[in-house]
């Protein structure tokens, strides 16, 4: 699309702005009564029963005592009311900054999705739609009620969010609820059983989300975490520390806390390689083995094949220089390759570490590994006399294996995120981001771009081998299938989905890729289906991922820019023009 196309929809769009200022309300006159009906009915049929069994989604069978997939549309119906009122009412103040049609027609469609796929379930599993109660179908007319006003709304002129000042207090306040709402929201996502009502949860957040992103609430929210990061980092820390404290001593859930704090922690360092250098990785599980079974050999298991015993931290150690080591291996031969060519000698890599690990069972060639056996019975790390296999009481609640294992990932994590941090704002990282721009151009102006490449793929190689010597007393055992092609696919696939370059996407995308296979075994022979569509959408609407860099944002905002200057050229051309 060319900018001048650019110019002429964005002067259709100051046209319907024009017309809104002029009549002063929206082109339909009856869509914001029948946007809000719609949310105060859609809202209303929650009340009521949905299901005549009680063993559908949960219970929804009792009329005045709403199930947790009612809560879920009762607070879309409130959301819709408030930007209704944003839209025209007592808060229309807020609809000056938010752009409130569109979160209204994002929630109407949303909710129109939602309220007929649990139709569909409720039909599915009770044995047909004459189980499908009133209150259901009252839902779904609300929801297409709030669907149909929506569409008639004409978006307001509304200012930039970025602009938006409100009380500091307000700000911090503001933080302080959503991380609360972080939370409580994981801890009430992770105690659900049922997949299909897990399933509609993941929907449910999804609407929300994109409503609120679509307004610009998110943009503003970026902004207040920029003014007040220290209360937003103390904010976050206070979270994952209290975050065990909210499972109630439960080893399942906490299981799958520590599983995707070692994948986050492995899928930062794999953002160094792909997000910063640009350089596709597609064997990076190989370096995540090679500190694990540094891990493995150098423990107490009797299957163990050195008899080295060193304190933890110097065994961590050793596991991240193993991996920089073999990623020096790699890389030097390697990285005067770049693109297709580059992922398929990583990828052949991966391969050669998995078979290599499974012949070092002292027939085909040293016994260092066990071979395909590997090393099972690995012991649970002592570091004093704190033993982490043992469970402890703190504050009345009991905190158990996988518990103490998590506190000991946190502390792992912050370093890897400190030094991606650091990295990413230093000489080196905008060394990286040059040559993942234009390698050429950046050796032109005098990047040392071999020697930038080959410390990417050292320093993220690094940080994964730290993340594998505590992966192997944490998974009890080390094998070589644990460390599959599959996995390093799922591993790039976080950094994408979640956001190159950036710290928060990358946590994101580990949390979703380990999270919803954990709880969607139900459709386990569609995961990789379900993965590749995700992907496929993320990179239609959103190319840069869930969280943009900064830097390319900049770059977004720059342009944005020159295209604002040129319509204004435009229209002062117009009004030359017409007074001539």
């Amino acid at each position: 699309m060319s900018i001048d196309t650019d110019i002429e929809e964005a002067h259709d769009d100051t046209e319907r702005v024009s017309l809104w200022d002029r009549v002063g309300r929206p082109v339909a006159p009856f869509a914001w009564p029948l946007t809000l009906a719609g949310a105060v009915v859609l809202g209303a049929g929650c009340f009521l029963s949905w299901s005549y069994t009680s063993d559908v989604l949960g219970d929804l069978s009792i009329d005045f005592y709403p199930g947790a997939v009612q809560i879920l549309m009762i607070i879309t119906a409130v959301l819709a009311v408030l930007f209704a009122l944003m839209y025209r009412g007592p808060l229309s103040h807020l609809g000056e900054w938010l752009s409130s049609a569109t979160a209204l027609r994002t929630l109407g469609l949303g909710s129109t999705i939602f309220m007929a796929l649990v139709i569909a379930l409720i039909a599915i599993q009770s044995g047909g739609l004459v189980n499908v109660m009133p209150g259901a179908w009252v839902s779904f007319a609300g929801a297409v009620i709030l669907l149909i006003g929506s569409a008639g709304l004409t978006p307001r002129a509304h200012r930039d969010p970025l602009h938006a000042s409100l009380p500091s207090w307000v700000e911090i306040l503001t933080i302080v609820v959503l991380l609360a709402i972080v939370l409580f929201g994981v801890a009430y996502v992770l105690g659900i059983d049922d997949g299909t009502v897990f399933s509609l949860v993941v929907l449910f957040v999804g609407i929300v989300c994109l409503a609120l992103a679509r307004a610009g609430f998110f943009t503003w929210v970026g902004v207040i975490a920029q003014t007040h990061r220290r209360v937003l980092m103390l904010g976050a820390v206070a979270v994952a520390l209290l975050f065990p404290f909210t499972q109630g001593g439960s080893d399942a859930n906490m299981s799958i806390a520590t599983q995707v704090l070692i994948f986050a922690a492995t899928a930062l360092g794999l953002n160094i390689v792909v997000g910063l250098a640009g350089l596709l990785d597609l064997g990076y599980i190989a370096f995540l083995g090679a500190g694990a079974y540094v891990g493995a050999t150098m423990s107490y298991s009797t299957f163990a094949t050195i008899g080295w015993k060193p304190p933890f931290l110097v065994v961590m150690l050793i596991g991240g220089c193993v991996s920089a080591t073999l990623g020096l291996i790699i890389g030097s031969p390697t990285l005067r390759v770049s693109g297709d060519y580059l992922a398929i000698v990583t990828l052949a890599f991966g391969e050669i570490f998995r078979l290599s690990m499974g012949n070092l069972d002292g027939q085909d060639g040293p016994k260092l590994t066990n071979g395909p056996n590997g090393i099972p019975a690995i012991p649970d790390l002592e570091i004093g006399s704190f033993n982490f296999g043992e469970t402890h009481d703190v504050l009345g609640i009991t905190l158990g294996r996988f518990a103490n294992y998590y506190f000991a990932l946190l502390v792992l994590l912050a370093f890897v995120i400190t030094v991606f941090t650091r990295l990413n704002n230093s000489r080196i990282g905008r060394g990286w981001i040059a040559i993942r721009e234009d390698e050429k151009a950046a050796e032109a102006m005098g990047v040392n771009t071999f020697a930038l490449k080959l410390f990417a793929f050292a320093g993220g190689a690094f940080l994964a081998g730290l993340a594998g010597t505590i992966k192997a007393h944490h998974d009890v055992s080390v094998t070589p299938d644990q460390f599959i092609f599959l996995e390093s696919a799922f591993l790039l696939a976080a950094v994408v989905l979640g956001g190159m370059g950036t710290v928060a996407g990358v946590l994101i995308g580990a949390t979703i890729l380990k999270l919803l296979p954990e709880k969607l075994r139900f459709v386990a022979d569609y995961r990789l289906l379900i993965f590749g569509l995700l992907l496929v959408l993320m990179m239609r609407f959103r190319p840069e991922g869930i969280i943009a860099s900064k830097r390319r944002q900049l770059e977004f905002h720059e342009a944005d820019e020159e295209l604002a200057t040129r319509i204004e050229e435009v229209h002062l051309v117009e009004e030359q023009e017409a007074k001539a």
